[in-house]
């Protein structure tokens, strides 16, 4: 197939990802006009030097069309001499939140294809209307200045980079493109569904339109909105550098000098420590994180995101909950996100908490200088109920406890997440 000609969209995806930057990355496709349109941007970039476009589809398995929706992209892909592989996903229960469980499975499953391809990025087709309707609907939810700088043009997440060049075009511009050029693309029904919360938004958008309010102008918005949250990311990490300091795997945080900053940077720098050490995506919002921070500064113990924030004289203490650590592993194998332990190899041996019962057989854990809840979340080696060893509180027995984090790590982390 002929590329059709691009310009001036192709010179905006080259703005948002300059020659040489990639050779190759991935692109989702799933058949609807956004995401063909960037197929179509990228065949077209590419033959002007651009990155090689290797080509991503998944079929959710939730709509009978779907199948075919993905061989179309197949084709499509094809005639356009680019590489395509098809993801199927199957993992609906009926339970739960169907839209983020599909969304959590695509970016889970595209993801790890596209590691296992050795593809530094995966671009994403969201455009200016994706941006306004998410801002929209964060607003509906009373969201800060995080959730109402809505999507990024780069975010790095489930160890892959995810672009989206696209988000300062609207979805109108591609549709007109596309149409121009015989371009055909597929229109899932759920777009008009309006028991879907996106829907809404959008029909709200447009009912906005008479007013001004547009999907231009709202993208433009959470672009000043995203330069607010990078210079209060620089003033966290500032916090960060002076305040604390990652023992064990605990982030250790001046406590007066915690109370002395902004209420915002407060929050955040609390939020994040608690995100790092628990290793979840988000960390806690809302009144609950207000009200540990409020009680960090009072000096007062709290529990939060399967952490602990435990008043230590001058200092805040932020641990893992050994409650909320992950289950067991075999050693040598990654633990609770945290920790990888290794040593001698002893038949029956696996990873878990250490836990109250486990410290009773430490005699020597005090010297750790860390709290006993702290060191309940530590990881110890058990045989059935038989404690073999546990490294970091004193009962080593040939075995080493090495942390999958660092202190840099939870320092550099603040502007990546």
């Amino acid at each position: 197939m002929t590329h059709a000609p691009a310009q001036p969209l192709a010179a905006r995806l080259a703005a948002a990802l300059p020659p040489g930057r990639f050779t190759r990355l991935g692109v989702a496709v799933s058949g609807g006009g956004d995401s063909v349109a960037l197929m179509h941007l990228f065949a077209a970039y590419h033959a002007e030097g651009g990155p090689e476009p290797v080509i991503v589809s998944l079929d959710h398995g939730l709509r009978p069309e779907a199948a075919a929706e993905v061989a179309g992209v197949a084709r499509a892909a094809a005639a356009l001499g680019l590489a395509h592989t098809a993801l199927v996903w199957r993992g609906w229960d009926g339970r739960g939140n169907l839209m983020q469980a599909a969304r959590q499975a695509r970016y889970r499953l595209i993801g790890d294809w596209a590691r296992g391809a050795g593809l530094p990025a995966v671009a994403l087709g969201h455009t200016a209307d994706d941006q306004a309707e998410t801002f929209l609907m964060r607003l509906a939810r009373g969201a800060g200045v995080d959730g109402l700088s809505a999507m990024a043009f780069e975010r790095f997440a489930d160890g892959m980079l995810w672009l989206r060049p696209l988000l300062g075009v609207t979805r109108a511009e591609l549709r007109t493109w596309l149409a121009a050029h015989g371009i055909g693309w597929v229109d899932d029904p759920s777009n008009v569904d309006a028991t879907y919360a996106r829907i809404r938004a959008r029909g709200a958008l447009m009912a906005l339109a008479p007013l001004g309010i547009t999907a231009e102008g709202v993208a433009e918005v959470t672009a000043h909105l995203r330069e607010v949250r990078a210079a209060l990311v620089v003033q966290t990490h500032a916090a960060a550098v002076a305040l604390t300091h990652v023992e064990a795997g605990d982030v250790v945080i001046d406590r007066s000098g915690l109370a002395a900053l902004p209420a915002e940077i407060r929050r955040r720098l609390l939020a994040h420590a608690l995100r790092w050490i628990a290793g979840a995506e988000h960390g806690p919002r809302g009144p609950a994180l207000a009200e540990a921070a409020n009680a960090a500064c009072a000096g007062v113990p709290a529990t939060l995101h399967g952490c602990l924030c435990l008043p230590e004289g001058q200092s805040l203490r932020l641990c893992r909950e050994a409650a909320a650590t992950a289950a067991a592993v075999l050693p040598g194998a990654l633990w609770d996100r945290r920790w990888r332990v290794i040593g001698p190899a002893l038949p029956g041996a696996k990873v878990h908490a250490l836990g109250e019962a486990g410290l009773r057989h430490c005699p020597d854990w005090r010297q750790s200088g860390r709290p006993r809840a702290a060191l309940a979340a530590d990881p110890a080696v058990w045989r059935g109920a038989e404690l073999l060893a546990a490294p970091l509180a004193g009962m080593g027995n040939g075995w080493q406890a090495e942390p999958a984090r660092d202190g840099a790590d939870f320092l550099t982390s603040l502007f990546v997440h």
